[in-house]
């Protein structure tokens, strides 16, 4: 059965850059085992899979599938997969260029605010579609250290250490002191292993307060490699878990802050991912995560 793909990278608005992602269309009839396989044969970060919609008001139900297992929630999918059926329900139609969609994802519906630019790109917003909460934090870091090739003086700037945090996917968060010491981090295994063994530690989201962009806020690498991932340039689900991160440690006051967060320039695929909290008594209260994603590539699985 013919199936339609587009290929979109997100978190960005130009071509080539930010995070690549597949989404297949009208994937009834697919199975699991199915999925898996062409998520593998795409080879990308993240394959969503497009079905309809359990309730009659949402977009459409998505699944999201790395090339080795499914995700609940990811950030760059759900942007790329907005962007997508925006794009299809406007047809054309330049007066549909501002929608609201709901998307049916593994971990909930999430609320996506979509602008089209054009006929092959677009901005979205969408909710958070948990809190972040804390998880298992990291107690070694000199193994810390070791895990990413770094020396144990590179861990750490100001108040911020080595924590857990889950908002949607988790991820264990390793601040390092500047864009020097973020440049020269990568897995070693095996003290990788050792390092961030846990399953919720697995997945390790590095960041640091020096950055690339002047009116940025952080620079951040993510490290996924028992995922076969071994870089991820974009990474929205862990950006989510940085409002946990930022709470914590930078205290911002009640109200609603804003934060942009680069990600990809090691990789060459410069990735831009906005994040908004909203504080109440020292808690985040509400967020979102925001970012473009562009058309780049079309295609029909023969499958």
């Amino acid at each position: 059965m013919p199936r339609r793909y587009t290929i979109l990278d997100a978190f960005t608005d130009r071509p080539l850059s930010g995070n690549p992602l597949a989404v297949v269309h009208d994937s009834e009839g697919l199975d699991d085992a199915r999925m898996q396989a062409i998520a593998r044969e795409f080879n990308l970060s993240e394959t969503v899979f497009v079905r309809p919609a359990s309730n009659p008001a949402h977009a459409a139900a998505i699944r999201i599938f790395t090339p080795g297992y499914e995700l609940p929630f990811a950030g760059h999918p759900t942007i790329g997969a907005a962007v997508q059926l925006a794009l299809d329900a406007a047809d054309g139609n330049h007066n549909k260029h501002e929608m609201m969609l709901v998307l049916e994802e593994e971990i909930g519906p999430i609320r996506c605010g979509v602008s089209l630019k054009g006929n092959a790109a677009g901005h979205v917003i969408f909710d958070l579609p948990k809190m972040p909460a804390t998880t298992v934090d990291p107690a070694d870091r000199d193994l810390v250290a070791a895990g990413l090739g770094l020396a144990p003086t590179d861990i750490g700037f100001e108040n911020h250490v080595p924590t857990g945090y889950d908002a949607g996917v988790p991820y264990c968060f390793v601040p390092v002191r500047d864009l020097d010491a973020i440049a020269r981090a990568r897995p070693e295994m095996p003290h990788y292993d050792r390092a961030f063994g846990d399953d919720v530690l697995a997945d390790v989201f590095v960041y640091t307060r020096e950055t690339v962009g002047a009116e940025h806020h952080f620079h951040a690498r993510m490290f996924a490699p028992k995922a076969g991932i071994p870089e991820d340039p974009a990474t929205g689900s862990g950006v989510a878990g940085l409002a946990g991160v930022i709470a914590r440690f930078d205290q911002p006051p009640g109200g609603s802050h804003r934060y942009l967060i680069e990600q990809g320039y090691e990789m060459g695929r410069p990735s831009l991912i906005g994040l908004e909290i909203d504080m109440h008594d020292g808690a985040v209260h509400g967020g979102r995560i925001s970012g473009d994603a562009v058309v780049v590539a079309e295609g029909t699985l023969s499958i």
